[in-house]
């Protein structure tokens, strides 16, 4: 790549490209993109009042200015979770890639396998809203992938090597007026995928008697579904009409189904950021059907003047200060990780059942996730954080992975893990019903997602719910090492 920064301490890919270590601390400069010409350009991040700006300059269209996250304590604490060494795939679907992002694929330069695939079923949308990701219906043209197509894509998807991919989003527009998506579910059901979902808007499952029924059988586990508010007023500025009533049909329809929701809320400062809270609380009443959220700080495409993009500008610090305040549930300093925290967690498991396992090796800025045990019957949420030493159990993983591999049987590796973890469980702080036993079924269960399902799921694992932000970028905050360590492949 022309101008790329490069550092000491670099490795290569699968495919032999170098690769350069993230830069850690503040000041820093990274390489971004002009938000006028996409041509890259370098950029500076660096702590102002407490916050974390990017600064460029285009010598065509000028400077740009951007928050990148409004606390600068949690930036620095993620950093520290970076993990180094990601090598990508041995095939990937571009080998001779020169620019990035130009000459995105998957390419040879890039340093993850799929976390998780999203497949655009099609273009077209049973709504029409003005914030929209995928910008359905005014492409003036119509994409739908034939059969075949899909086929080939989710066959590709699988062969990818060292690890195959395993979980894969059906997306769009709204995939559920695709004329394949029950097919499209059950091809990817039949192929091997173990965690198959759709992102919705929802419509289809609440109005259609027997649709969400028909997903279940068809191989669907999970609606990825469009959340932005627990009433009305929040969903006529997000989505331009009321849905509340629909939303909250379409989780009684996913309940009668058997399916699971992670509900996605796109929040903007000063349009919903005051429902983060009472979306959370939603879930942990529905536990029995939620097993996550997913808040997405709104990105910006086009153009947009600097002050409108200041006062709408929504962060993953933002949120996790927003989220404790509003419920008390969560602590803002003590209680958030950054994804790739868990590639340890997931070398573990690995060696423990000796093979292969997806490890999200996505940059330590992309996300800050954590984990509440939620008691089915009182519906009470503690943070895994409260009753585990989270860090030193993520440390033990990486120290005693190598070990593990190395003894002879599954049943040997498994007296070992249990022997090795049990010092940081603490039962006195458990949640009610949750003993060490269970608990690492339901941290196996976090991974491989056939662990628990259906009836097993009281008995084998703990309802837990996944709570986490996920910042997409866009022009003004573009980070190309983001880009080449993103673990959602499209």
């Amino acid at each position: 790549m022309g101008g790329r920064i490069v550092r000491e301490g670099s490795w290569r890919t699968y495919c032999g490209a170098l690769v350069a270590p993230l830069p850690k601390g503040l000041p820093k400069l990274v390489e971004s993109i002009c938000p006028e010409c996409c041509r890259v350009i370098p950029a500076r991040i660096f702590e102002h009042e407490g916050r974390v700006m990017m600064e460029k300059r285009c010598s065509e269209h000028g400077e740009f200015r951007d928050i990148v996250w409004s606390d600068v304590r949690l930036y620095l604490k993620a950093e520290q979770w970076a993990f180094e060494g990601g090598r990508g795939v041995s095939n990937p679907a571009v080998p001779d890639a020169v620019l990035c992002p130009q000459d995105c694929g998957l390419c040879q330069m890039h340093l993850s396998h799929t976390g998780l695939a999203n497949i655009d079923l099609t273009n077209r949308c049973n709504l029409t809203c003005p914030v929209c990701f995928a910008n359905a219906n005014v492409a003036g043209y119509v994409y739908e992938p034939s059969l075949e197509q899909i086929s080939r894509m989710l066959r590709q998807l699988r062969e990818m090597r060292p690890v195959a991919a395993r979980v894969i989003q059906f997306s769009g527009g709204e995939p559920t007026i695709s004329p394949h998506f029950i097919e499209a579910v059950r091809m990817a059901r039949d192929l091997g995928f173990s965690h198959i979902q759709v992102a919705t808007n929802g419509l289809r499952f609440a109005t259609e008697p027997g649709f969400a029924e028909r997903c279940a059988e068809a191989g669907l586990h999970t609606l990825y579904l469009q959340f932005d508010g627990v009433s009305d007023e929040i969903y006529r500025k997000t989505r331009g009409q009321p849905l509340w009533e629909l939303k909250q049909r379409a989780v009684e329809a996913a309940r009668r189904a058997g399916l699971k929701i992670v509900f996605v809320p796109t929040v903007a400062r000063g349009v919903n950021d005051h429902e983060v809270g009472r979306i959370l609380q939603f879930a942990i009443e529905n536990i029995d059907v939620a097993s996550g959220i997913t808040y997405q700080p709104v990105t910006f495409t086009g153009r947009i003047a600097q002050k409108k993009r200041e006062q709408m500008r929504y962060t993953l610090t933002d949120l996790v200060k927003d989220l404790a305040e509003q419920t008390g549930i969560v602590d803002t300093y003590h209680d958030w990780y950054p994804t790739p925290c868990t590639v340890s967690f997931s070398q573990f498991l690995s060696a423990l059942q000796g093979e292969e396992t997806i490890a999200l090796t996505c940059h330590p800025h992309c996300s800050l996730a954590t984990y509440l045990f939620v008691d089915a019957r009182t519906k009470t949420a503690i943070p895994v954080t409260r009753f585990v030493d989270v860090e030193g159990m993520l440390r033990a993983f990486r120290e005693w992975a190598p070990r593990i591999r190395q003894l002879p049987s599954r049943k040997l590796r498994a007296m070992m893990a249990y022997v090795v973890l049990r010092r940081f469980f603490r039962q006195e702080a458990a949640p009610p019903g949750l003993t060490y036993a269970k608990f690492l079924r339901t941290l196996e269960g976090l991974v491989d997602k056939r662990i628990g399902r259906g009836e097993n799921e009281e008995r084998l694992t703990y309802r837990t719910l996944m709570v986490a932000g996920m910042h997409f970028m866009d022009a003004y905050n573009y980070q190309l090492d983001r880009v080449m360590r993103c673990v959602i492949h499209y």
